[in-house]
């Protein structure tokens, strides 16, 4: 322990870190209670068609956020974990784990087009890299592997074993893919073309568990959220570096399952499920960064999405019951109440 501190304040000392600053704030605007069967992972946010795609664990939930009616529904993605959208192929595509495939459905009726199976057990994240037009998931149990499909033929093009349990992903438009893999608390960098993995970076102590990940193109910067010891960990990832680069660090609320970003007001987002809060961050520089604040959410709302447009950021969750049986971390489980999943609309302000 004492070690791991040291350690801090030579990072502190090393990268650049934020100061806490007033506005711009965000609030709770909205909520819409959307109902349904399911828990809940990641959401992808369409600003062609202002849609919100929900996973909903056997299917995707498809929503307006304006004024949280329900669109459309995506069956049979057993075990779904994520959406990719292609909206110039008028394609979408779903990780689903259960099944060990991935859903190809059509962007505009939101009709199944294709189901492929993929090798690689509980594919968990999923994204579209436009450089290699190929769509990426990655295998979350054992073997782990880094899966890539054409996403115009839909055929499997290319299967790479990695050792790390993948979660988030992001892609620079230059053929890189960034990938976090929370349990060995590393980073891979993996060429989108070729299909391999061009190297790891180590990021404990500085980033332990990284889970959420997000990118800025043009200041070759990606966001991390560590889930392990609550920080977003900024990394430069400009075509000098052969492996992410540490530039700055910021503290993050607890239980950061997803991470956001906003072109237009440079704002990063960091979704705290187990705080129930909305940690917002603003670039102020590619290698400095201010917290804004912690803004109130609900308990559980751990994933979200960023809509561009109108600067809001969308979250789901429900309402839970707490059962007397103790767990062995001593806290109490948590029940779903039916009918009571919601979406969490937070506005600038």
């Amino acid at each position: 322990m004492i070690k791991k501190i040291m350690w801090s304040l030579v990072v502190c000392a090393a990268v650049s870190l934020p100061a806490f600053a007033a506005g711009p704030t965000y609030q709770l605007a909205q909520k819409y209670v959307l109902g349904g069967e399911g828990a809940w992972d990641y959401l992808t946010y369409d600003g062609n068609g202002k849609r919100l795609f929900v996973s909903r664990g056997s299917h995707v939930m498809v929503a307006d956020p304006a004024n949280g009616t329900v669109l459309g529904d995506i069956p049979g993605t057993g075990g779904v974990h994520g959406i990719a959208v292609v909206p110039s192929m008028n394609k979408g595509f779903t990780s689903n784990g259960r099944d060990n495939t991935v859903t190809v459905f059509d962007f505009t009726t939101l009709k199944t087009l294709a189901t492929v199976a993929v090798p690689a057990k509980n594919p968990d994240a999923i994204i579209y890299d436009p450089t290699s037009k190929r769509i990426f998931t990655f295998g979350g149990a054992s073997p782990r592997t880094i899966v890539a499909i054409d996403a115009q033929t839909n055929a499997i093009v290319g299967s790479t074993p990695i050792v790390g349990k993948p979660e988030f992903a992001a892609v620079d438009g230059r053929g890189n893919l960034y990938l976090n893999m929370e349990d060995t608390s590393e980073i891979a960098v993996v060429d989108t073309v070729k299909n391999s993995v061009k190297g790891i970076l180590k990021t404990q102590p500085a980033c332990d568990e990284p889970v959420g990940m997000a990118i800025d193109v043009p200041s070759n910067r990606i966001f991390v959220g560590c889930g392990g010891n609550n920080v977003l960990a900024v990394y430069d990832v400009g075509p000098g570096n052969p492996l992410p680069n540490l530039v700055s660090i910021a503290p993050i609320g607890a239980g950061s399952d997803a991470i956001g970003f906003d072109p237009a007001t440079k704002l990063v987002f960091s979704s705290n499920g187990r705080d129930g809060t909305l940690t917002v961050v603003h670039e102020d520089s590619p290698n400095t960064y201010t917290v804004v604040g912690n803004f109130a959410t609900q308990f559980g709302a751990r994933t979200l999405a960023v809509d561009p447009g109108t600067h809001n950021v969308y979250l789901v969750t429900s309402e839970f019951d707490v059962t007397p049986t103790p767990v062995p971390s001593g806290q109490p489980p948590r029940t779903m109440r039916p009918g009571t999943f919601t979406l969490l609309v937070m506005s600038p302000k």
